[in-house]
């Protein structure tokens, strides 16, 4: 009895969770339900800027994995930090794109959809679990913005990244007409 009921609980539960991701996602409500709170745009560390728009799509420079008290996640995976402290550094980074998307398209509910990202891994030779670290950045996604939140997505290792972060990551993203 005990397991049927739990299982009728668990289908309920999928049925409720799918029909959010098959509705229009209020993304600002999405966040706050998620408890994230979007930061300052974080400025260059050189001579670029956080985003471009051309048309219906933003191009978002590479972002690094910032703690809210304003420094980063830094070490290389596989010698510094495990998988999930990269995923989660993957995750911080989702959170700046995002802080950086609001600030140049003033609402997230304007997003079409996450296209396209490139989601680089500071790792020693023999980590090769970078997907899985980038995971981070992707389930974030499609939290916030559901089916819209599926993305065509890249992950690599690199020797080093700037200032020695865990994770860059930048990304292509079509806005509604």
């Amino acid at each position: 009895m005990k397991l049927k009921l739990r299982f009728g609980v668990f289908l309920s539960a999928l049925f409720c969770f799918g029909n959010l991701y098959a509705q229009e996602v209020d993304v600002e409500k999405r966040l706050s339900m998620l408890g994230i709170q979007l930061g300052q745009q974080l400025k260059p560390i050189a001579n670029y800027v956080p985003a471009v728009t051309v048309g219906n799509m933003v191009y978002l420079s590479g972002h690094g994995p910032a703690k809210p008290e304003g420094d980063n996640v830094v070490g290389r995976l596989g010698d510094d930090l495990t998988l999930e402290e990269g995923k989660f550094a993957a995750r911080l980074t989702g959170i700046a794109l995002l802080s950086s998307l609001k600030a140049e398209i003033g609402d997230l509910n304007k997003v079409k959809r996450i296209v396209k990202v490139l989601g680089m891994v500071n790792a020693e030779p023999n980590f090769t679990q970078h997907p899985m670290v980038i995971n981070g950045f992707s389930d974030l996604m499609v939290e916030v913005f559901g089916e819209s939140g599926k993305h065509a997505r890249s992950a690599v290792g690199v020797a080093s990244l700037p200032n020695n972060i865990a994770v860059e990551i930048e990304m292509i993203v079509e806005l509604k007409e």
